[in-house]
């Protein structure tokens, strides 16, 4: 018997440090964007359809899929979003089932920042949001992960409102304060699980 929750929140809101914390406490983490790497790596199927989609200008030197060039397509025009989507989602959620499957640990998570517009929370026990303020977001994004104001924050506009994600929410995790503070919600709602007995 497994006891699955499904992790999401918009995009910099602090999933993967939510996701690391449950993985401390003895949680499998399973990171969805992880998996997105691994079959959307150069000879792969996956790999293949995506560059037959949108063209052989998004490949690297060494013919791997560039995700900033493809980045700068998809978040750009929500046709080509949903395009790619149709392509990586199927392949993401049976791989995600099949470490499911094989996980030997009695809580898994799966960290995912397409969950719910992938229906993939429906199988799980508990759909967990994690949320923080838009000018945090854009401020990660832009020191941790490189990109410009503007890619920034058309990366954030792209993605519907975090209030559309926490009204689906059975647990929100606020991560706009201390990480000190983000540890005390997960570990208050990690002993909740145990608990419940589920």
């Amino acid at each position: 018997m497994k006891y699955i929750i499904g992790l999401t929140g918009n995009i910099a809101t602090g999933k993967g440090a939510v996701s690391g914390m449950l993985d401390c406490l003895g949680a499998e983490a399973i990171d969805a964007d992880v998996l997105v790497h691994e079959l959307m790596e150069k000879g792969t199927p996956i790999w293949q359809a995506v560059v037959q989609e949108f063209g052989e200008d998004i490949l690297g030197h060494e013919r791997d899929i560039d995700r900033k060039k493809l980045g700068s397509i998809v978040f750009a025009d929500e046709a080509a979003l949903h395009r790619l989507e149709a392509i990586v989602h199927p392949a993401v959620i049976a791989r995600t089932e099949e470490l499911i499957e094989s996980s030997q640990e009695p809580v898994v998570v799966v960290e995912a920042i397409k969950l719910i517009e992938a229906g993939m929370d429906r199988n799980y026990d508990a759909l967990w949001v994690v949320t923080c303020r838009q000018e945090q977001q854009l401020a990660r994004l832009v020191e941790q992960r490189g990109l410009t104001e503007e890619e920034a924050r058309q990366r954030i506009e792209a993605q519907p409102p975090q209030e559309a994600r926490l009204a689906r929410a059975d647990v929100v995790i606020d991560n706009s304060r201390s990480l000190d503070e983000t540890w005390r919600q997960v570990k208050r709602e990690w002993d909740k699980i145990w608990v419940s007995g589920f």
